[in-house]
């Protein structure tokens, strides 16, 4: 794309994370990795006439994220812990101009905000990373806070982003549900049940037995529906999973997640849960972390396995169901997962399956290139424009309809 068309589109101005402080005197600076050109990730292939069919479909329609870390990682990881430690995540601005995102849902650092614990998902760092992150936001006018549908049209219709404050798990609550309402009120819209370890809402990713919903769990959903907060059940178990589903009187997400039938590991959804998702309403948005959505057909990861889950689960439950959250961000996201296994279920999410370890996902790298390239396969493979438009944002919209307070 051509810098006058990002002009034409967005509004953004250059502007570069923490630039209204003073680097080496306000807080310590670290050199980090490229937001654009890091890896030689593909353009996915598609006729002149094709492109401009996929520039329109994105002018014309919401493009919104439902799991991405737009943030930048330092270039070199042995930075990471001190990195972590501040507590000040730099934005990918740059990258997000290109992206042609209206929206996404920003899960921040969640277990990784490691500012006064090794383990994470610390209520103190959690509410430290969430107000950070937005300080910086608060400072330019490209990136706005996005808590309300209008707020979201909005940005579209002003060339900004809307950024949907979430988190994967609500383990900071505790057993203190009216932090929820804290949350709500320092601008947290979505959230997950648990992530790996099991906490007192039910089980995450990393237990063997999955105990379900626990009582103070059923608690909180409840809560969340009545404040307007979009529950996402990508790291919980499966039993958690489907109590989640039962209990909600919202449709639900499952944000960041692919088929088991096609991957059979514990991060992948089996297909009970993904029709139980669809029957409540609810949507589940494809993931791109490496070497998750693999598949036997292609278990080298790239866009073309990721796009195999999005086809499974839309032959499985109907497009209407089906969207895409990459969980992508700007750096290297193999090293991040080497640094954070711990934290981040890697056991659980390739445990029992052999595959190829690729040093980035060829195609959908980053959040700049995710949703470009989803609309060019899309279109390459003769999906119509009401389909597309429903995958990449109307189907988010028609759930937030629902589970958002207006």
């Amino acid at each position: 794309m051509k810098t006058a068309d990002v002009a034409k589109r967005t509004k953004y101005k250059g502007f570069r994370s923490f630039e209204y402080l003073e680097a080496g005197t306000d807080y310590r600076e670290f050199k980090l990795a490229k937001e654009l050109g890091r890896v030689p990730s593909r353009k996915v292939e598609v006729s002149d006439a094709q492109e401009e069919r996929v520039q329109r479909v994105l002018d014309a329609n919401l493009a919104v994220s439902l799991h991405d870390h737009c943030f930048v990682v330092p270039e070199d990881f042995g930075d990471l812990a001190e990195y972590r430690r501040q507590g000040r995540d730099f934005t990918g601005y740059a990258g997000m101009a290109i992206s042609r995102l209206d929206a996404v849902f920003d899960c921040l650092m969640d277990g990784t905000a490691t500012i006064t614990s090794k383990a994470g998902w610390k209520w103190d760092d959690i509410v430290y990373d969430l107000g950070m992150r937005l300080s910086d936001i608060a400072h330019q006018d490209f990136i706005v806070r996005g808590e309300t549908l209008d707020d979201v049209r909005r940005a579209k219709e002003n060339g900004q982003i809307a950024f949907i404050a979430s988190l994967e798990a609500a383990t900071a609550i505790e057993n203190e549900v009216d932090r929820l309402d804290i949350l709500y009120g320092l601008g947290i819209r979505s959230s997950g049940i648990a992530y790996s370890e099991a906490n007192t809402l039910g089980s995450g990713l990393r237990e063997t037995r999955d105990g379900g919903l626990t009582e103070f769990g059923r608690q909180a959903v409840r809560r969340m529906n009545k404040l307007g907060i979009a529950i996402d059940i990508s790291h919980s178990g499966d039993q958690t999973s489907l109590d989640t589903i039962a209990t909600s009187e919202k449709p639900i997400f499952i944000t960041h997640a692919g088929a088991r039938a096609l991957w059979n590991t514990k991060r992948m959804k089996p297909d009970e849960v993904l029709k139980a998702m669809a029957d409540k309403g609810g949507v589940i948005g494809i993931e791109a972390a490496p070497h998750t959505t693999l598949t036997k057909k292609h278990p080298k990861h790239s866009i073309e396995s990721y796009m195999e889950h999005f086809e499974y689960c839309a032959d499985l439950v109907g497009i209407d169901h089906v969207a895409f959250g990459p969980d992508t961000l700007f750096g290297d996201h193999v090293g991040l997962h080497h640094y954070f296994a711990k934290q981040l279920s890697i056991g659980a999410a390739s445990r029992g399956m052999q595959y190829e370890e690729v040093e980035f996902v060829d195609g959908i790298e980053n959040p700049a290139e995710a949703f470009p390239n989803i609309v060019r396969w899309m279109v390459k493979h003769d999906y119509s424009d009401g389909d597309i438009a429903k995958a990449i944002g109307g189907n988010v919209m028609r759930v937030l309809e629902e589970a958002w307070f207006r």
